[in-house]
């Protein structure tokens, strides 16, 4: 040890264990949970992701960013965050100088994303961000190349990609239970209410029930398939009388063409309620219903019999504190997550195509 310093010992051994698999990599790590900044206070962060810290195996809640003095005081005194480790929006790039943060947790308005990814980024830390990943294509790219070019992940948060029951639809699919995917239908909807809300803003969200709950439908369709749509038609309807949608859509229908000839027919509505989807092959078809709330997933199979209620295999953490952790799981081992920076651009991109197709009436090629 006196021949070398004590940061290369640990750097080495660290090296040695993640060539060793990742499972041993974890074994033979510090005991040290990574730490994540919640960056955004808003529901989502406060009610549903939060709370999951307490049964994370590799992630702890360590820091808080927010513009509003008084969600970083509660929740703060609620999580035991010292005033050290609570930021606003302006002061956000001295978490540069903190080495608990490990991971940026970006859970603001759609717009917001780029800019916060690349501070969080440039000042050293993995991102996990919300999905959609940003409003554009271009910011995505943008978001990809700054945590490449600061070497740090970049996860989107697409929980449903670690709930058991999503888990084992892809499962079943892969495995040949229902033959070559020929279908999907899937529909994800809600009523939405106050007008001001930032979601009703195209500034700030990027667009309406496409944007918000119609990424589950599309990317359900990716992930059931294992394929990347090559045609696109959609069309819209809504009602611009309506206050709530003075500025963004209400319902989008479109359809998805994949190069197996599989087809996915898609919906999001801000003015309906609904959260399901249909696989559908030769063998028979499988069915969740709800299938990416969450919580309260039900499945129903036809596999060469009468459809049937289906329990998935369980899965050792819920999706929230799954998705946590494989991010911490991913830095440790030098792993890239499954829903790196990359599969929140696909996304985009292909809302992008939805958006122009609804528009000029067509179909659009990808």
């Amino acid at each position: 040890m006196s021949t070398i310093s004590k940061r290369t010992f640990i750097a080495s051994g660290l090296a040695a264990a993640a060539a060793a698999g990742p499972l041993d990599a974890l074994a033979r790590q510090t005991d040290r949970k990574l730490g994540y900044a919640i960056l955004g206070l808003g529901y989502y962060a406060t009610r549903i992701i939060m709370p999951r810290f307490a049964e994370c195996e590799h992630s702890k809640l360590v820091a808080l960013v927010s513009g509003t003095p008084e969600k970083l005081k509660t929740f703060g005194e609620q999580y035991g965050i010292p005033e050290s480790h609570r930021y606003s929006y302006e002061t956000f790039d001295k978490i540069v100088d903190n080495p608990d943060v490990d991971i940026v947790y970006v859970v603001t308005p759609n717009s917001l994303h780029r800019t916060f990814t690349e501070r969080a980024a440039k000042a050293g830390k993995h991102v996990m961000c919300e999905k959609p990943m940003a409003t554009s294509s271009a910011d995505c790219e943008a978001m990809i190349a700054a945590c490449k070019k600061a070497g740090r992940k970049l996860m989107i948060g697409y929980r449903s990609r670690f709930q058991a029951h999503n888990i084992e639809a892809i499962k079943l699919i892969r495995d040949g239970a229902i033959g070559p995917v020929r279908h999907i239908s899937t529909d994800h909807g809600f009523t939405i209410g106050d007008p001001t809300q930032w979601r009703l803003k195209k500034a700030l969200s990027g667009g309406g029930s496409l944007m918000d709950i119609g990424i589950y439908s599309l990317n359900a369709a990716r992930y059931l398939t294992g394929e990347e749509p090559v045609a696109v038609n959609a069309i819209e309807s809504t009602d611009r009388s309506n206050p709530r949608f003075k500025e963004v859509e209400d319902i989008i229908n479109f359809q998805l063409l994949f190069p197996s000839g599989a087809t996915a027919q898609c919906g999001s509505a801000y003015t309906a309620n609904f959260n399901r989807y249909r696989v559908s092959g030769p063998k028979g078809f499988i069915e969740l219903d709800p299938a990416t709330s969450y919580q309260g997933q039900a499945m129903r199979t036809a596999l060469g019999g009468p459809p049937a209620p289906r329990e998935p295999a369980p899965q050792p953490k819920n999706q929230f504190s799954a998705q946590l952790d494989h991010l911490s799981e991913c830095i440790l081992t030098n792993r890239e997550p499954i829903v790196g920076g990359e599969e929140g651009l696909k996304d985009v991109r292909v809302i992008e195509a939805i958006y122009r197709a609804a528009r000029e009436g067509r179909t659009v090629r990808l």
